[in-house]
């Protein structure tokens, strides 16, 4: 007989895992997000190896910390957009398009209250997230601009690539469709490679979803879709990956490998004239770095956050994405559980809940894809 506890799906387990494992990533992340990794180790004593405090101690009112409370295993704006994407999923129980985004996703940036762990209060999800996402309200609620064109003007950073992780649990196992679809959501936010990259996170999480995949397998999918510049840095952190198994002596190397791709330079916080515009040749820092650190932890979600929290400069988005795509690959047994309890109790949120939901919105999609197939069979049947 039974235990009398519910059967979890492959399905589910690697859904929640993915989530989970994103929501870990940004909360460690967010804690050193912006430092170098001397700085970090130096005011860490050392790496980084799990939840930690502030990096100042009078954060409310610190530059450029202020005014929010980052560490103590808050979740950041990442793991905020990324839940009130799946709440969109969750009520429209199909594919996406950028039109989800004007009509869904950009009123619940500016309705409702949901609670902000780095404010420690209820707020409009539009008072905490950076200006590359209020652009989505500028440009959608106030412009109404092309729903599908509204992303272009905007700086290119990984703004769209960081809560993409959704789209690839709705495709899981069809990476091809996971980039496809958010190409198009990306659309009415990013422009250039900063929408490519979010089109290729999906994919890498759509890859990983598949049973029996494993970190090669999930990077090459998406290397095999990524175009230009973004292509390029995947293909070099990926050679630079090659053979390293311990994410603190990676940090320099896949470092390296990235500096050509990226427009930000080598001062995260003093950026070039020509930082985050449009380029064939370049690539976001965060996505490719984070495909090396789930090649250097060989899937492993604690080595592959903890890469990415130690690398600093985008720490959190960093680390949020590695989580995903290893936290997809091992499902939710393979996230740290005490990361995973003190985070969702420290930032107040249920972390697991949106994993399960995105579950059963992806089996809906799986029916009525299998429906719309079997009318274009029928229909090319009659056509040969």
């Amino acid at each position: 007989m039974g235990s009398g506890q519910p059967v979890i799906s492959l399905l589910e387990q690697k859904s929640t895992g993915a989530l989970v494992g994103s929501a870990v990533g940004d909360a460690i992340g967010g804690a050193v997000e912006g430092w170098t990794p001397e700085a970090i180790r130096e005011r860490h004593g050392g790496w980084v190896t799990g939840i930690v405090g502030p990096w100042y101690d009078e954060w409310r009112t610190a530059r450029p910390i202020a005014p929010y409370h980052k560490g103590d295993g808050h979740i950041t704006d990442d793991t905020l957009m990324t839940h009130a994407l799946v709440e969109v999923y969750d009520e429209r129980r199909t594919h996406l398009d950028a039109y989800a985004i004007a009509e869904s996703l950009v009123p619940k940036m500016l309705t409702g209250t949901r609670w902000v762990p780095e404010l420690e209060a209820d707020a409009l999800l539009l008072q905490r997230v950076f200006l590359a996402e209020k652009w989505l309200v500028a440009r959608l609620h106030y412009g109404h601009v092309d729903p599908r064109e509204a992303g272009v003007g905007n700086i290119v950073n990984c703004g769209a690539a960081m809560y993409m992780a959704p789209v690839g649990i709705a495709n899981a196992g069809d990476p091809e469709g996971a980039y496809a679809e958010a190409i198009d959501l990306a659309g009415a936010h990013q422009s250039s490679y900063g929408r490519e990259a979010a089109g290729v996170f999906a994919a890498a999480v759509a890859a990983a979803m598949t049973p029996g995949a494993t970190a090669a397998s999930a990077v090459e999918a998406a290397l095999v879709l990524a175009k230009d510049g973004t292509r390029g840095a995947v293909e070099a952190v990926a050679a630079a990956a090659d053979g390293l198994t311990d994410w603190g002596q990676a940090i320099p190397v896949l470092r390296k490998a990235i500096e050509p791709f990226d427009t930000v330079g080598p001062d995260y916080r003093d950026q070039s004239l020509d930082a985050r515009r449009p380029s064939r040749t370049k690539a976001i820092e965060e996505l490719p770095v984070a495909l090396g650190f789930v090649l250097v932890s060989e899937g492993d979600v604690r080595r592959a956050v903890l890469g990415g929290t130690n690398y600093g400069r985008d720490a959190d988005s960093i680390a949020s994405m590695a989580g995903a795509i290893t936290g997809a690959l091992s499902g939710l047994n393979g996230v740290p559980a005490d990361w995973a309890a003190d985070i969702a109790a420290a930032s107040k949120t249920d972390l697991e809940q949106p994993g399960r939901v995105m579950a059963a919105v992806a089996e809906d999609i799986r029916a009525a894809d299998a429906e719309r197939w079997a009318r274009r069979s029928a229909a090319m049947d009659a056509l040969v």
